[in-house]
This record gives structure tokens, sequence and C-alpha cells, in this order.
């Protein structure tokens, strides 16, 4: 129990000069009230939290600004490949802060606090998908000099299946991505700071003004500096938010072990392992409901799904494609690899946590049906120390960005070199692309902010985001693996695959089937699983009989391809890793 210091009466003698009469008079001071000290107090935390934030960020801008002070921002690669010159310790960062945003903070946390430890496949089992990237995606993407993905497309399939995905990704990271990140990121700071009660507005309106906020600042990074310069503040704001993520689970299971049992942190941890020990289980049944994640689709229809995201989806790829030598790519992806196993301790947890802290169930209440998206703010709010409160919101600002820096750096790349320079205006020089990349950048973002603040009213982000990008992930996946085995699958076959996927999808989207066993919808993973067979069925069928003259791709001899001898081994120890990070979380481990 914290018990708070008494307030000292205390008399002082102040003396009065009067110009006519010279007398001492003595005045007793009448001590504030509560409510006075507690507005003292309040004010002097918010002016330390603005100040370690403005410092924080500040010094993170003043880095990249200068770490690109002498970069061509002019040419086409220099503004969207950063002149391909990344090594492998930034990519590695701008990768993981490229997925790791409030969205995933909050969204998957949020998974957590509603279900087990199940979500933590979202971020073990992209160790093996970026493992896949390293070994397998990245040389053939270095060895043609890919930009962008639909170039890869163009270069196998065609113009029309270039333009065709490119608009449908654009339009994808423009009207979903971006709004759920914007999102994401300003219920974090309304719940951190309060804005709403702050100004006595509703919650819709304080997440209204932080996306514009949020938007404005980080349009101004991913317009005006390129790729390098997102890349460069990924890296030092992944060190700050592993740092500042990872404090989260200890001060929360300290605060635990205090509010339940009157103890610290072993005493937290106890409660947590045995209070309810199937809340710590990685292995959710096969007929679960979302946003748990059942057991199977972890070999499956997540596996599938992770080779999407991180394999072909521009946003993530684009870091990769921009190494300067596939031995610093390989580095990057592996290194990004091990830093996801690092996920369950700050993605999911906490939101386990949350479900049991005493301290802020009456919150959650009062969110109702949201309640799933405020589980981890809420708790951020409740043990941050507000000496550390604006680092840690910095932090947290700082991952907002890089996450809608590098989709916006992203869509802004392939409207420019996939749709302008290919279908608008095939003469355009590298400066007219630069020019045409920002000021899509700015539409881009504008629309963003226009769109985030209703994601609100979308139970779980992470469930809503991820549910629907499913409408083109395999079939961007499929039209990539042609370039890769199936090389003489016809030109054709990237529209019959999205057209079956597309259909079949939308039918099970619009139907909602449920679990013979519970009646509870079948997660939509598995309709991935089975159109993943289905799919690789008929490009395995147009491969073998209807196949014409067998594609090689070109070495155009951008980097050095050179491979980093050390990449099997590092592998292997990666994948013992996580074998053994999901044996802990099960019934054998600590979830008996």
């Amino acid at each position: 129990m914290i018990v708070r210091p008494s307030y000292c009466n205390r008399k002082s003698t102040v003396i009065f000069c009067d110009c006519q009469v010279n007398k001492a008079i003595h005045k007793t001071e009448k001590p504030p009230k509560e409510s006075e000290r507690n507005k003292m107090s309040f004010f002097s935390s918010m002016i330390w939290i603005a100040l370690s934030f403005l410092f924080f960020t500040v010094m993170v801008a003043v880095i990249s600004a200068w770490k690109t002070r002498d970069d061509k921002l002019d040419t086409a690669e220099g503004y969207f490949l950063a002149g391909r010159g990344l090594p492998g310790i930034v990519i590695a960062g701008s990768l993981l802060l490229t997925n790791l945003s409030a969205e995933q903070l909050v969204g998957t946390n949020g998974q957590g606090w509603a279900s087990n430890m199940s979500p933590i496949g979202w971020e073990v089992g992209a160790l093996f998908t970026l493992f896949a990237l390293a070994l397998w995606f990245l040389p053939t993407y270095l060895k043609m000099g890919t930009t962008t993905i639909p170039q890869l497309m163009e270069a196998r399939f065609g113009r029309g299946t270039k333009l065709m995905f490119s608009f449908v990704i654009v339009v994808m990271y423009s009207i979903l991505n971006l709004p759920v990140i914007l999102y994401s990121g300003a219920v974090v700071f309304e719940n951190i700071f309060d804005i709403s009660g702050i100004f006595g507005i509703s919650k819709f309106q304080a997440v209204a003004i932080l996306c514009v906020v949020i938007g404005i600042i980080g349009g101004c990074y991913a317009i005006f500096g390129g790729l390098k310069a997102v890349a460069v503040s990924d890296t030092i704001n992944g060190v700050g938010l592993i740092i500042g993520g990872l404090m989260i689970p200890f001060l929360a299971l300290a605060l635990l072990g205090h509010e339940t049992t009157g103890g610290g942190l072993v005493e937290g941890v106890k409660y947590l392992v045995q209070t309810e020990p199937e809340k710590l289980n990685a292995w959710a049944s096969w007929d679960a409901a979302e946003p748990a994640l059942p057991w199977p689709l972890i070999f499956t229809g997540m596996f599938f799904n992770n080779l999407y995201w991180w394999c072909t989806n521009q946003s993530f790829v684009q870091r990769s494609l921009a190494a300067k030598s596939l031995k610093e790519g390989q580095k990057g992806a592996i290194f990004c690899g091990f830093l996801k196993c690092l996920g369950p301790l700050y993605l999911v947890i906490p939101g386990v946590i949350a479900f049991y802290l005493p301290s802020i169930q009456d919150k959650l209440a009062a969110a109702g049906s949201s309640a799933i998206d405020f589980a981890y703010p809420a708790l951020v709010s409740a043990v941050v120390p507000k000496p550390v409160m604006g680092f840690f919101a910095a932090v947290l600002f700082g991952a907002i960005l890089s996450s809608f820096n590098s989709v916006l750096n992203s869509a802004s790349t392939m409207f420019t070199l996939d749709l302008y320079r290919t279908a608008i205006n095939p003469k355009a020089s590298d400066m007219q692309c630069v020019k045409v990349g920002k000021i899509y950048g700015t539409c881009a973002g504008a629309v963003a902010i226009c769109v985030a603040p209703f994601v609100m009213f979308a139970q779980g982000i992470t469930t809503f985001l991820n549910s629907m990008s499913q409408f083109v992930s395999l079939p961007i996946l499929f039209t990539v693996l042609g370039a890769l085995i199936f090389r003489k699958a016809p030109k054709y076959a990237p529209k019959v695959i999205t057209a079956v996927h597309v259909i079949a999808y939308g039918a099970f989207m619009i139907l909602k089937p449920c679990y013979p066993t519970s009646g509870e919808p079948i997660h939509y993973l598995y309709a991935i699983a089975v159109l993943f067979v289905v799919e690789f069925a008929i490009m395995w069928y147009l491969n073998k009989y209807r196949g014409t003259e067998d594609y090689v791709p070109a070495d155009v001899g951008a980097v050095d391809l050179t491979p980093w001898k050390y990449r099997h081994i590092v592998c292997i120890i990666g994948i013992i890793l996580a074998i053994g990070i999901y044996i802990l979380f099960s019934p054998i481990g600590i979830a008996a």
C-alpha cells in the first residue's frame, strides 16, 4: 500500500510594508486543498512527460536527418530504395518496426486478453517465413534487381498482371493498412494522455484529432525523407521499442503481485501461472473462435499468411530489396526472425496480465465492446511510472510513425513506378517520379487520416486487418511463386487464381460458417489453409499441362549475390528456439 505523506501545516511570517505604518503582521498560510495538490501534481507530471517525449522524438528526427544529409533523393533508386545501400542491422530494425507498430501492440495484446497465449503464433511463426525470405525469396529478388513486387510480376506474367495487382495493393494500403495504423496509435495516446478527459470531448473526437496529428508528422517523414530516412528512424525506434516493450510485462507482473497478494514480481508470476494456467496455453483447441489461433493453423493457414506478409508484401520486402548485398539482406531477415521470438514478452503476455489486473477492470468494463483494443493502453497507463512515461510514449510514437511511414512509402513507390510510369507516363524522368510519389503520398496520407477514426467501429483491429487482407494474400503469393517454382505456368494463371480466391474467400466471409462442435464462426485462416491447397493444385496443373516456355530469372547485376556463409546454422538455432517457446507455453510447460 502506498501511503501519501500528510501535508504539514506551517506558519510563516510575512512582513507587509506600508508607506504610513511599519508593522509586522503574522499570517497563517492555509494548506492547499487536496484537489489543488492533485492538479499541481498532474500538471507537473504532464510537463515532464511532454518534455521527455519531445526530447526523444526530436533526437530521432535529428539523427535521421544527419544520416541522410548527403543522400540523393532526386533519383528513383535513391528515394524509393535508399540507393540499395542498407546494411543488415538497419534492415532488421526496419523490418521489425514496419510490422511492430501500435497496431500490433494494441491488437495482439488485445487478442491475448480476449483468448490465451495462442496469438504468439503471429510472432514466433514469423521466424520461419523470415528464414524463407532470406534463403529462398530474396536471392531471386536481388538477382532480378526487383524494386517492387509488381515489377517481378510483370517480368514473369506481363504488364496486365502488374497493373492489376499494383492497383489492388495501392488501394488496400491507402484505405485499409494506413487507417488501421493511425487508429491504433491514436487509441494508445488517448489512453495514456486522456485527451478526451483533458479537453472534455468524446473518445471518437479525441481519436480523430490524434489521427490528424500522427498522420501529418508521419507523412512528413515518408514524403520528404524517402526510404533511407524511414529505415534509419526505424532502427533507432526499434531499440527504444524493445527496451520500452520489455519493460511493460515486468512492471505489470510486479503490480499484479502487489494488488493480488501484497507481494512483488515473483508473486505476480506465481499468480499468473497458478490462477488459470490454461490462459498461458499457446495451443488453442482446433475449434477455437477468434481471436484465438487454433493449433492446426500454426502449420497451415497462419504459415501461408505469414509467407504472404513477410515474403511478398511490398511494405516489408522493400527493406530487403534495398540491401547493399545478398549477404546483408539475409542477415537483416534472419536477425529480424530472432527479434520476433521476443514478441510474446511484449505482444501477448501484457494482454494476459491485463485480464487479471484488478485496478484496470473498471476501465475495461466501461470500454464495453471496444475493451479488446483498450486492454493494452489501460495496462500501460497503470504500470508505467510517470518519470519514464514520456520516453515510452515517444517510443510508441516512433513505432506508429515507422509503420505508417513504411506503408506510405511503399504505396507511393508502387503507385509511381508500377502505375504512373507504366500506364500514365512511361517516359517520366526520375525527378518527375519522385515528385509524383510525394504528391501521391500526400493524398494517401490525407485519405488515411479521414478513414482512420471510423476503424473504432471494427471489433478487434488486428483481426479486422488480417481477415480483410486475405482477399489478396494468396493470389499475390502464388503470382510470386510463379517466378520461383511454377516457371512454365501460362501468363493468365494469376488471373485464374485471383478469380477463384476472391469468389471462394468472399463466399466464406459472407456465409460465416460455424464449427459443428461449438457453433462459433470458423477461423478465417482455415479458409486460407483450404484455398492454399486448391490454388496450389490449380497452379501445378496449369504449370504441368498448360505450360509455356520455361521462365528463367535474369541476373541484372544490381548487387553482390554472395550469400552469408553462416545462414544455415543460424537458421537451425532459430528453429530450435521457436520450438522451445511453444513447448514452454504448452500443457507440458507452464500451461499445465
